[in-house]
């Protein structure tokens, strides 16, 4: 039996005996150093204000135990906790982060090697062993101590170390009513009682008995785990789209070589096979959730899915949602949840989502906005402030959530629902009337996709047609870059969807904030402002060509509509539309069809580029302007940064001179303009845009019934006078006055 093996029988007899939570874990550390000829063994475990209290040593002052106290990041042991990750050190003193703590009497000791101990992806205490001499760790001694820190975990969690509500948010003050604050991932209001999804099973034994058995066991659950997943994919084949493809993705995840072969390795260790996928997913989650990339990230919380999945058919509980236990109105919430996890729940009860993690690019919210549930995630320990059943009410137009709300909230909310059906009926009666002003001008309305099932709004909405397709969102929840084939069938599926509709495609806008998982990038200091979209793409022009060769195979006998993004010069554009012309001629050379025409556009979005906009209309068919990007650029203020988000206005006077004056230049020759950002979407910002010559907007599904609502109660001639007075205000702003106006003139924002 390996020294590993034979330390981990010990602690299970540990655990198995009597006494104290306090007496085992002075046994565990007695144990571990005499096992591993430490000098030194030491358990910190953490209290409330992220304190690390020692508990227990053996070959410090005893005296020490329960007075030495280190803030998280405070020293070595501090520093483990702090990035939550395994320290081996030969030096340990000659360390700049090392502490001397002279109530411990730790002077001789040279070595240190230090592991968190982790619990539901959550720093619990470190454990640490010190040698006299400088000596290397090995690696299988560091995975011997982790592995430990699992036992300890389990006394920690058990609440007789330490009170469980010590670090939780107890008290009278957790039943008041409250409202907590994340980010919007998908927009509407819900109202329903809290289901707490809590998937992580407890594990009963770590030590396994006979590892062979273990390794059938893991074999069978692998087996069940997969049927239920190709369960859901069956399930989702006539839902088509990123829905499936995200599932897919999953499916390959679960089987995943370098994962299962480390889940093996654990329980020929001498781990059970709980114990071994535990185990796993604590390193994988300490090591990837150090990394910024938020891709990575979010792939980690589709390894929590599979990890809490494989649990529950270890423990022959295949499914985490039981229907006959769950009230009528659920609101979900969660820690963190992986795509599979959502489905496994009644979609006829879930009204609302609601996590601790996430983003817009997270699986989870790709397949909630599928099935239209309001979202709202970064919502920060909602396991801790929501109780089972608690009611609830989600608004995700504005990221925030009311706990046990009042009656007058609950009232005020039930309004607004009301309401906004109301609206929604309004919307719907005019879905087929002209989209047209008061005064007889005509707008053209498009929306703004970038998923399949963004494409089934257009008929709902009775948009125009697509005037943004985002190509990248379904590059994003792929696990490898699609080839040409696979990008042709893609985008033929969406022209199938839009039907004879007229659809912008517009070129990978990746980089920045969007990234490719399959694609190794270097971290830039200003994203926003670094190597992205048309950037990436003439660097790379392989992918590049590969994108437009397979738009324009899939636009085989009907016109195709390109638009590249973040163009900065007029030589980039060019740049660019050399490319597109290669691929011309080598369809021709390949006796391809031809698309009837192709039209190529620029998206407006640096400022540079407004300044050369004569030349450029002499080259390009049509603009389309990023009023997102351009409003961040324009005022050198970062939209992600909520400190300044919010301090400059679209609807100010330098904003709309700019956008009049690429209005004028269009109209001085005859270019088709249309403005895609958010300004589109909302009324009192599409009334303006109408106002300063505006003739065609893009905006999301959901926005497009009130802006078509405003612009028919609109008369676009006193308002554009109004707005010929107002642009060369001094003022911050034209939101309140603009706002008067519609008052007065009874238009409907």
């Amino acid at each position: 039996m390996s020294s590993a093996r034979r330390l981990l029988a010990r602690l299970r007899d540990v655990m198995a005996g009597s006494g104290t939570a306090q007496r085992r874990l002075d046994k565990i550390v007695t144990l571990i150093a005499a096992e591993m000829s430490a000098e030194v063994c030491s358990c910190y475990v953490m209290r409330a204000g992220d304190i690390l209290e020692l508990f227990s040593t053996v070959g410090l002052n005893p005296d020490a135990v329960h007075r030495t106290r280190l803030r998280v990041g405070e020293g070595l042991v501090g520093d483990v906790a702090a990035h939550a990750r395994p320290m081996a050190l030969a030096d340990a003193r000659s360390h700049p982060r090392f502490a001397y703590r002279p109530e411990t009497g730790e002077d001789p000791y040279q070595s240190l090697a230090g592991v968190p101990i982790l619990r539901g992806g959550k720093v619990r205490g470190v454990l640490v062993i010190q040698h006299k001499e400088k000596r290397e760790y090995l690696e299988e001694e560091v995975e011997t101590l982790q592995t430990i820190g699992m036992v300890v975990a389990e006394l920690v969690a058990a609440g007789e170390l330490v009170n469980a509500q010590e670090i939780s948010s107890g008290g009278d003050a957790a039943l008041l009513p409250t409202r907590l604050e994340g980010i919007s991932l998908n927009r509407g209001l819900a109202m329903g009682m809290a289901v707490l999804h809590r998937p992580q099973l407890t594990i009963r034994q770590l030590v396994a008995e006979d590892p062979d058995r273990e390794l059938d066991r893991l074999r069978e659950a692998l087996a069940g785990m997969h049927s239920a997943i190709d369960d859901l994919l069956r399930s989702s084949v006539s839902e088509g789209g990123e829905h499936y493809d995200i599932l897919e993705t999953y499916r390959m995840f679960a089987e995943d070589r370098g994962w299962l072969s480390r889940i093996r390795e654990a329980i020929r260790n001498g781990l059970t096979a709980e114990a071994a996928v535990q185990r796993v997913q604590n390193d994988t989650r300490a090591r990837m959730s150090q990394m910024t990339d938020p891709y990575i990230r979010e792939r980690l919380l589709d390894l929590d899915d599979l990890t809490n999945r494989l649990l529950q058919h270890l423990a022959g509980r295949p499914s985490g949602a039981d229907a006959g236990t769950l009230p009528d109105d659920v609101v979900l919430v969660a820690r963190s949840m992986g795509p599979a996890e959502l489905l496994d729940y009644d979609r006829r009860r879930l009204r609302a989502l609601v996590i601790e993690e996430g983003s817009t690019a997270s699986h989870v919210a790709i397949v909630a906005r599928a099935l239209n549930i309001p979202v709202v995630g970064q919502c920060t320990d909602v396991l801790t402030r929501i109780e089972p059943l608690d009611p609830l009410i989600v608004d995700g137009d504005n990221g925030q959530v009311f706990v046990r709300p009042a009656e007058d909230i609950q009232e005020a909310f039930a309004k607004s629902m009301a309401l906004a059906a109301q609206r929604e009926r309004l919307y719907a009666e005019v879905r087929n009337l002209p989209t047209v002003t008061r005064d007889g001008v005509a707008i053209a309305l498009h929306l703004n996709c970038g998923l399949m099932i963004d494409l089934s709004h257009i008929e709902a909405t009775g948009a125009d047609g697509v005037g943004l397709y985002r190509t990248e969102i379904p590059f994003m929840v792929r696990s490898t870059y699609p080839d040409v084939q696979a990008q042709t069938e893609l985008y033929a599926r969406v022209l199938e969807n839009v039907g004879d509709r007229p659809i912008v495609f517009r070129t990978l806008d990746v980089g920045g904030d969007k990234m490719l998982p399959y694609f190794a990038e270097q971290q830039q200091e200003n994203p926003a402002l670094g190597w992205r979209a048309i950037r990436m793409g003439l660097d790379r022009p392989a992918m590049l060509r590969t994108q437009l060769r397979a738009l324009l195979r899939a636009h085989a006998g009907r016109e195709l509509r390109v638009m590249f993004p973040m163009v900065a010069e007029v030589a980039e554009f060019e740049a660019a539309s050399a490319i597109l012309d290669m691929e011309r001629r080598r369809l021709v050379r390949e006796g391809r069809e031809p698309p009837s025409a192709v039209k190529v556009g620029v998206m407006i979005e640096v400022p540079s580029i407004v300044w050369q906009l004569p030349a450029l209309l002499k080259r390009a068919d049509f603009l389309s302007i990023g009023s997102n990007d351009l409003q961040q650029y324009l005022f050198a203020a970062d939209r992600g940064d909520p400190r300044i988000s919010g301090r400059y206005d679209s609807l100010s006077p330098p904003m709309l001179s700019v956008l009049r004056h690429v209005v004028e230049q269009c109209e001085a020759t005859g270019a088709p303009l249309s403005l895609c950002g958010e300004m589109a979407g909302r009324p009192l910002e599409a009334m303006a845009l109408i106002g300063i010559g505006f003739r065609s907007l893009s905006m999301s599904p959901p926005a497009l019934g009130a802006v078509k609502s405003m612009l028919r109660s609109l008369d676009v001639g006193p308002l554009r006078d109004y707005l010929s007075t107002q642009l060369d205000s001094p003022g911050h702003s034209l939101r309140e006055k603009l706002r008067s106006f519609a008052k007065d003139h009874e238009v409907m924002i």
